[in-house]
């Protein structure tokens, strides 16, 4: 198995359990903050569901300047939700799949405008930039709905919600 295979069974994964999470977002509650200093429901939604577009970005260049990286548009339901996540998904894998592994050793860096926020080889950064910060904002989401009183799905094995 190369890494890109690894990589990719390990974000198959993943990503279900985004999907089961993502779809119980609650349209109405899209305003929620649990804190003044914290982000709505909607924008961190948003945000777990545009994470996945990041692999394309990793497997095609040597790197990115966040300030000038677009921003996907804001969807505001969760079947658009959904939708995003679907097409996000069916992109990374694309992606992914197309890195040889000597490739995978390349370094790629996150710029912000002159400073480096950081250098990693390939690899690294589909696990920490990508995979590791998705699951951090997944885990973030699944605070949000059940603080809504949301049903949460088992994420690594059974939930309160959901028990075996």
């Amino acid at each position: 198995m190369n890494i890109a295979e690894m990589l990719l069974a390990e974000m198959d994964r993943e990503m279900k359990t985004t999907r089961r999470l993502v779809e119980r977002v609650p349209d109405d509650k899209l305003d929620f903050k649990p804190h003044e200093k914290s982000n709505p429901l909607g924008w961190l939604a948003n945000h777990v569901v545009s994470l996945v577009r990041f692999p394309k970005v990793i497997a095609e260049g040597d790197g990115i300047d966040v300030m000038k990286f677009p921003r996907q548009p804001e969807v505001k339901t969760t079947p658009d939700l959904l939708a995003l996540l679907e097409s996000n998904v069916a992109q990374a894998r694309e992606a992914i799949a197309t890195v040889p592994d000597e490739r995978m050793h390349d370094t790629w860096t996150l710029r912000m405008g002159d400073h480096v926020i950081f250098s990693e080889p390939r690899f690294m950064v589909f696990r920490s930039f990508f995979m590791n910060h998705h699951i951090h904002h997944r885990a973030q989401l699944a605070v949000y709905l059940r603080l809504n009183n949301v049903p949460l799905p088992g994420m690594y094995g059974p939930s309160a919600d959901e028990p075996l």
